[in-house]
């Protein structure tokens, strides 16, 4: 028999630890902090060595390696972290530190692997690759680990199993590994197909293994994909870029960016350099400024920016554990703190700090867009010639000239010898559609010296930039480019404190000088009728006829008094009396200005805040308002200053409201300039909706008819609509004293869900009807109570879902449960809400102090009761609530909400049908709501 061949002797383990590069330069501790190489080298070597003997226990090695690994990364962390606290701004040094971390980790485990699982000596030659962010060298705390095990040729077997032992190492160290093995055949292959592969291999960087599989690599990688792909690869990152900066909103000043993908993220930065490696063949940015892609100082600029964003998203890793990259409102408190921001003169720091987020986020937006539009003529496909000839190009008139399709300047000296021409280019670039080239955008930032005092003070100047408001149908394009180029603030000194100054509010969905932009452009589509359908009374105001000077200037400096000190609408029109005389308007044009800037928010809060269906409400109204002119000039200013706030902000509500109150008011201006008395003008009303009831009642007897009629009060034929008179005359038709009956119908005119209930009245119905509302995930928009002359309560509530929008009606059947069961007794709000009035996470940094006001004034029965304090779900259930446990009886109830903040206005009166005249009665209600509203808050956080 023969016998069998002797089996190979198994590969001698390599326990040997190869040696650990350089550290690079601008580490944020000293390297050994970070990772002792020679330490850790004997300590390993030492773990190791027990696999030389034949009666090792491999399992038992891998445990220490793991342990040894894991205790090293841990204290390297806690190294880095402790330097970064005290130097907060540090970014870019936290994530070469944190990469060079990664190294000594990723080595060390690659040295483990192969000693654990040594390969055969004709097996040995692979690479092991850092790619993506952690090949460029630069990874923030909770960033994944991406690497690339090049081979010569086919995974053997033996190579499997050597990565796969690697991996597990890894994820043992609870490292989030990206990876690929591949050969250099195939990696070549794969990133002529893909651009993210290619990107990846763009930042290729050798850790350990063969060299020369990395160097044959790379050359072959330029030579035969990089040099001659650059074009398709601009133009797939251009439309890369496009479609990223879709996805997170399309807007810079998004109030929850995303640092890593946004607008002026950091993802933007890292595109610059992909492509100007790409196009130019740099391996640094720094390089960049040789090629003269970027002046010296724009490279400042993006080391600036690009520190600070690495600072930003080093926080918010340490801070939650996780790879967030979204800058939620909670997460911006704790990094402003943590980056050593400090409030004051009327700003909070967490507001300073996201002004300065916003403001080098514009900057990389600028440096993007004149590095791309540079490399766009260059190294993009040319259009078709059928589209060259027969396309119309613009002709620039002097000193300007067209240059790829785009406006410059023809003489550098020429243009800069008359500032105007800093003003001129853009309302030549209006005129001739175009946008304006890098160059010219470049010479504006760099000589923005030249608009002085002197170019201020010109007519001429002043003259021009009104021509940029009213001549060129688009005045936004004009704005956003004079701001994201520094003009605007330079030519209007008192606009630079708003640029990029973010709200710190979940109402205002941009920042300042980006909301004054989105009013211009509002009103620019009204104007142009584009909005006829969905703003009937705006355009027809703007149709008929206004000062459009006075409304454009008005518009943008709306808001120019915040950021300072002191009532922004009081401080903004201090700052508008002066500046819109230098803008060239008139004496009364100028008063006018000054008068909407002040008052720009009191058709808003009226609208909102108080009950329009008070016949006090409109009249007060009317009175500040004054003048039909006035009137119409704050109604478009208001549409125009809600719409611009965000998406979603303006809706049928408050159209619906405005419209009211546009109307009334209207109708009374006209009855005070004809010298009708209020009450003339007003007292057929009530007669009117009692007939509009009587016809809309067909078939009941004229007894029914009669009696329904004879049923009601005065404000209650004047406070709602003859529908609802309608629908009420049915629900208490025939009601028992113990009955309840629920008609619940969509409003599509007011965008809410209508409930309307009549029952036999008691005190705190308003309660347990606010109660029930509110467990089914109600918000309630504003509410009718009215008690008939035979002891019937009729209530009317226009609700929303959690989405600001109707009800669904698959929803409703659930909804009349639940306030039938509530009405019933079978389910007690106090108790329910313990557990479901809570605030979510993010919304938690948010707070708004608590305000409770009185007025006997702004009603002639009743007393208004303001309380302005933090919204949350259980608020107004636990308002109504004391009100009722205090014998407040509460007639009508208007709920407005901005973002985290809410304004619930009630009109009440006391048990003897008297107002609170008594400031002693006023103080203890007032007591006792406050006590309300801190219970409540502390239950909703807890």
């Amino acid at each position: 028999m023969t016998p069998l061949p002797a089996a190979s002797p198994a590969p001698a383990p390599d326990i040997s630890v190869p040696s650990l590069t350089v550290p690079p330069d601008g580490l944020i501790c000293p390297a050994s902090a970070i990772w002792d190489a020679p330490r850790m080298e004997a300590r390993l070597a030492e773990a190791l060595a027990p696999l030389a003997q034949p009666e090792a226990d491999p399992k038992a090695v891998r445990r220490e390696v793991v342990r040894l690994l894991s205790e090293a990364r841990k204290e390297g962390m806690a190294a880095i972290r402790a330097a970064f606290e005290a130097r907060p701004s540090s970014g870019r040094e936290t994530t070469r530190s944190i990469a060079w971390l990664t190294d000594g980790v990723v080595t060390s485990a690659c040295a483990a692997a192969r000693a654990l699982d040594p390969l055969s000596p004709g097996e040995e030659r692979l690479a092991l690759l850092a790619v993506g962010g952690y090949g460029r060298g630069e990874m923030a705390p909770q960033s994944d680990v991406d690497l690339m095990v090049l081979l010569p040729g086919a995974l053997t077997p033996a190579k499997k199993t050597l990565v796969e032992g690697l991996l597990y190492l890894l994820w043992d160290l609870k490292l989030k590994v990206g990876h690929a093995t591949r050969s250099i055949k195939e990696a070549l292959a794969l990133a002529s197909e893909d651009t993210t592969i290619r990107t990846s291999l763009l930042e290729m960087r050798h850790l350990t293994g063969d060299e020369s599989l990395t160097a044959s690599l790379r050359e072959r990688f330029w030579r035969e994909l990089v040099r001659v792909t650059g074009p398709d690869y601009l133009q797939a990152k251009l439309e890369e870029r496009a479609q990223r900066h879709a996805r997170q909103g399309g807007q810079r000043y998004v109030v929850e960016p995303n640092v890593k993908e946004g607008k002026g993220g950091l993802r933007d930065l890292h595109s610059l350099f992909w492509i100007g490696k790409y196009v130019n063949g740099v391996e640094t940015t720094d390089e960049l400024v040789t090629r003269g892609v970027f002046t010296p100082e724009e490279f400042a600029t993006f080391r600036r920016a690009e520190d600070f964003l690495w600072a930003v998203r080093c926080h918010m890793h340490f801070l939650t554990g996780r790879p967030v990259d979204q800058l939620t409102f909670d997460l911006q408190v704790e990094v402003a703190t943590r980056m050593g921001y400090e409030g004051g003169d009327g700003r909070r720091a967490v507001e300073r700090f996201m002004q300065d987020y916003f403001r080098h986020a514009t900057q990389v937006g600028e440096l993007t867009r004149i590095f791309l539009v540079s490399l766009e003529a260059g190294h993009l496909k040319p259009e078709p010639m059928l589209m060259r000839l027969f396309a119309r190009r613009p002709k620039a008139r002097v000193p300007y000239a067209i240059k790829q399709n785009r406006l410059t300047v023809a003489d550098d000296r020429t243009f800069l010898a008359d500032p105007l021409n800093l003003l001129r280019i853009f309302e030549e670039a209006l005129r001739t559609g175009t946008l304006l080239h890098p160059d010219a955008m470049r010479l504006l930032a760099a000589n923005l010296h030249l608009i002085d005092d002197r170019l201020r003070a010109d007519p001429r100047a002043n003259a021009i930039f009104l021509d940029l408001l009213l001549r060129h149908g688009n005045p936004e394009r004009a704005l956003r480019r004079m701001n994201e180029l520094g003009v605007l603030a330079a030519f209007i000194p008192e606009f630079e404190p708003v640029v990029a100054l973010m709200q710190f509010n979940m109402y205002h969905h941009f920042t300042v000088d980006e909301h004054t932009i989105q009013c211009i452009s509002h009103l620019a589509r009204i104007e142009k009728g584009e909005l006829v359908e969905e703003l009937p009374v705006a355009s027809g105001i703007l149709t008929a006829g206004v000062n459009r000077r006075v409304l454009y200037v008005a518009l943008l400096l709306h808001d120019i008094g915040k950021g300072r000190p002191g009532d922004h609408s009081v401080v903004g029109a201090e700052i508008a009396g002066p500046l819109a005389r230098r803008l060239g308007l008139g004496a009364g044009e100028t008063d006018t200005v000054v008068w909407l800037v002040r008052n720009h928010l009191l058709m808003s809060d009226v609208a909102q805040k108080r009950d329009i269906a008070e016949p006090r409400t409109v009249r007060d109204f009317v009175a500040r308002v004054g003048t039909k002119e006035r009137l119409d000039l704050l109604t478009v200013l208001t549409v125009c200053d809600i719409r611009g706030v965000g998406p979603g902000t303006w809706n049928n509500w408050k159209a619906m409201l405005l419209r009211a109150l546009y109307t009334a008011a209207d109708a009374a201006v006209l009855a005070q300039q004809a010298q009708v008395p209020a009450e003339v003008a007003r007292s057929p009303r009530e007669e009117e909706a009692r007939r509009a009831l009587a016809s809309a009642l067909p078939g009941w007897t004229r007894a029914e008819v009669e009696a329904e009629l004879g049923r009601h009060y005065g404000p209650y034929w004047l406070g709602l609509p003859t529908e609802l008179h309608a629908v009420f005359a049915h629900l208490l038709h025939g009601i028992g004293t113990d009955a309840f009956h629920i008609d619940i119908k969509p409003d599509e005119g007011r965008d809410a869900t209508r409930v309307a209930f009549a029952m036999t009245d008691h005190p705190g119905l308003f309660s347990r009807l606010t109660g029930a509302l509110a467990l089914v995930g109600a918000n309630i928009r504003d509410a009718r109570t009215y008690t008939s002359k035979d002891g019937y309560a009729t209530a009317a509530f226009w609700i929303q879902d959690g989405e600001g929008k109707p009800f669904e009606e698959a929803r409703l059947p659930r909804l009349r449960q639940m306030i039938e069961r509530t009405l019933k007794g079978e389910v007690v709000a106090r108790e329910a809400f313990k557990t479901r009035d809570k605030l979510k996470k993010r919304e938690a940094a948010f707070e708004v102090p608590t305000s409770i006001a009185f007025d006997n004034t702004g009603s002639d029965i009743y007393t208004i009761i303001e309380v302005d304090t933090r919204d949350r779900p259980g608020l107004l259930y636990d308002l109504t609530r004391t009100l009722a446990a205090n014998n407040v009886y509460i007639a009508s109830a208007v709920i407005a909400t901005y973002g985290e903040q809410a304004v619930d206005t009630f009109y009440v009166k006391d048990m003897f049908g008297l107002k609170f005249h008594a400031e002693g009665r006023q103080r203890a209600l007032e007591r006792k709501l406050r006590e309300a509203i801190e219970q409540g808050a502390a239950r909703a956080r807890a």
